[in-house]
């Protein structure tokens, strides 16, 4: 027998050259020589020396290899980054494959080996994470998970009373490398070419001047690296154009007219369809990032899908949050947390923002609840969650883009996620369909917790919150109660219901007098239908007078929907739908012209109104109109205004 010594059959280039050893069959790429030396480890098997490889590595396990992060020391600057001084003819050079990890390629042709050691490291990354036997510092989120899921098997090495963390910080092992195609797909979406630097200006003031203050999902921190600043400062387009679009309603009309497009809608659906496509071509993999975005494309209405991608987007938002294991930040998580504090305030943020527009939404389209809150223990956001973002920020940039009055408005959202809170236990306890009738203890122990509840500088709750919440009671009552209360009870509710419309009129007077309207929310168009419903039951009385009247109030509702419909487009369908009820009732009803103040007022920048009336075209069905005018159907205007969408 001979006993010649012979190489490996498979090596890497350096070992080749040298003559030595590899122990690429062993340990992977890169080798120990590799390693050692500090060279690159590349290799260009043959099928005979890759199928040596299979069949060795079926039975040895692989050591474990660590990936370099993708991100820069300081994690600011996501992947999808690219420099300002790349446009208007950019590319995405910046996720073009990493030398770093020309090595890891160059195993690719056995693809299948591949990915089994990269998803059995990822298995021992998270493993060796939770027990605390890993101190790498990760850049990527990754929540276990609890009961039912595979997190639980690390409890069995978890000291009593001490349960391991769910979130953890792994590795970032992602390169995403656009193909040709893909970077001339998105220069063709025009995803490079952005606004003159005035119109990138007014966009972002817009932005933390009217959005932020009841959706603040950006870290503000970043404010620098989102300014297109010119010095070749890197930022994330996916988000540029994402708050591009949503900041679009608060612009001038000079303002869309210099960037050449011939309506404020023209320029909202082309930044919508750039942020768009990004976020689905753009190769992004920060989950932050793509919540964040996902959060600002849910304000995207259109009436050729029938209004329902903010529905659509929330859904995928809130995936996102679960997925990460937002929903499960209880104080004791984020005391024993790898995550930083600003993240930790960043991610409470952008839960509660979920939870708010889950539960408006589910009010505005008579949809389900998606979060459960038997399933969340978040702590509560506080201002100091909102205004911490804005503590480290130059005078300059704060002076330009940030409102002088943000401490009180972080107050206000933080009362605006409380009062949503109390909505959500109104459409739990009132309006879920199937499952236990409410008791009347329950009832009466929610309208006292509503009864109690003071918005700032006002005494009074919001009187529409109080017509959400009596108006399933006008003909039906809560279980328990005695049937010698059940008359006095059916008056009261009815007497609440008719005083906080009349008093929504006059807060709704206020904002018209003072030229307000122009700053509504999102949610300030949903609130006015059960409002307008009281009043368009009044225009029923036998009375002439109380008809009037009734009309007048409901006048007013339609002239501040007409105001705010380029704004918040719910506002075109809410307003078509009354329009023909108010035609069946006074067939010679003609409709009233724009508020002409508020057309005329420099100080309200939105009233590029067209004169002709934009609900020519809508027919509401006859089961509508009739749902709209019977009493007992208060509490089901919702499923009235859904028939109107499907």
């Amino acid at each position: 027998m001979s006993t010649r010594r012979y190489r490996s059959a498979a090596a890497c280039q350096n070992c080749r050259q040298r003559k030595i050893r590899c122990s690429m069959t062993v340990t992977g790429i890169p080798c120990i020589g590799c390693t050692q030396d500090g060279r690159e480890c590349n290799l260009q098997p043959t099928k005979t020396q890759i199928d040596r490889i299979r069949e060795r590595h079926t039975r040895q396990t692989a050591s474990t290899i660590s990936s370099p992060a993708n991100t820069n020391s300081n994690g600011a600057i996501p992947r999808s980054s690219v420099p300002l001084d790349a446009f208007p003819n950019a590319s995405l050079s910046h996720n073009v494959d990493r030398p770093e990890l020309a090595g890891m390629r160059s195993v690719s042709n056995p693809p299948d080996y591949s990915q089994r050691r990269d998803e059995e490291q990822t298995g021992v990354e998270i493993a060796t994470k939770v027990l605390g036997r890993n101190n790498k510092t990760g850049q990527a989120p990754f929540y276990t998970g609890d009961s039912p899921g595979f997190g639980v098997v690390f409890d069995i090495f978890s000291p009593s009373q001490q349960p391991l963390p769910r979130h953890i910080l792994l590795t970032s092992k992602t390169s995403v490398s656009l193909s040709p195609e893909d970077k001339e797909y998105l220069q063709y979406k025009g995803v490079f070419n952005m606004p003159r630097k005035e119109t990138c200006d007014e966009l972002l003031r817009a932005y933390f001047h009217h959005v932020h203050l009841i959706m603040p999902l950006i870290d503000a921190a970043t404010l620098p690296h989102l300014y297109p600043s010119g010095d070749g400062q890197q930022y994330n387009l996916i988000l540029l154009w994402s708050i591009f679009f949503v900041a679009a309603n608060h612009v001038s009309v000079d303002t869309w007219k210099s960037e050449g497009f011939s309506s404020r809608k023209e320029m909202k659906d082309s930044m919508y369809s750039r942020a768009k496509c990004l976020h689905h071509n753009g190769g992004e993999t920060d989950q932050t990032v793509l919540l964040q975005s996902t959060l600002l494309l849910g304000f995207y209405h259109s009436e050729a899908d029938t209004h329902i991608q903010p529905w659509h987007w929330l859904g995928i938002a809130i995936s996102l949050c679960q997925a990460i294991g937002l929903h499960r930040c209880s104080a004791a998580v984020c005391a024993s947390s790898p995550i930083s504090g600003q993240q930790q305030r960043l991610w409470r943020r952008l839960w509660w923002i979920c939870f708010f527009r889950d539960r408006w939404l589910s009010l505005t389209m008579g949809r389900p609840l998606r979060i459960n809150v038997n399933d969340c223990n978040t702590v509560m956001p506080s201002a100091d969650d909102m205004l911490s973002d804005f503590s480290g920020l130059p005078e300059s940039i704060s002076a330009a883009y940030i409102p002088k009055d943000l401490p009180q408005l972080a107050e206000y959202w933080v009362t605006m996620i409380q009062l949503t809170q109390l909505l959500g236990d109104t459409l739990t306890l009132s309006y879920q369909p199937f499952g236990t009738s409410s008791s009347f203890q329950q009832v009466e122990t929610l309208e006292q917790s509503i009864l109690r509840f003071q918005l700032p500088k006002n005494q009074d709750t919001g009187q529409t919150f109080i017509i959400t919440f009596y108006r399933p009671f006008i003909t039906k009552t809560p279980e328990g109660l005695p049937v010698s209360r059940q008359n006095t009870w059916q008056t009261h509710v009815r007497s609440q219901i008719v005083m906080a419309a009349i008093q929504t009129n006059a807060v709704l007077d206020s904002l018209v007098r003072e030229k307000l309207l122009g700053f509504s929310g999102p949610m300030t168009p949903p609130l006015l239908v059960p409002v307008m419903h009281v009043h368009l039951l009044n225009c029923k009385s036998p009375d002439p007078l109380s008809r009037r009247l009734g009309l007048n109030k409901i006048e007013l509702c339609m002239m501040a929907l007409e105001q705010m419909q380029h704004t918040h487009p719910s506002s075109s369908v809410f307003r078509g739908i009354f329009l023909e009820a108010i035609r069946h009732n006074f067939p010679s009803y003609v409709t009233q012209s724009t508020i002409p103040e508020l057309a005329m007022s420099e100080s309200s920048p939105l009233q590029d109104v067209s004169a002709d009336d934009p609900m020519a075209g809508i027919t509401i069905g006859k089961d509508t109109i009739e749902s709209l005018m019977d009493e007992v159907s208060i509490f089901n205007i919702w499923e009235s205004l859904n028939s109107m969408q499907t």
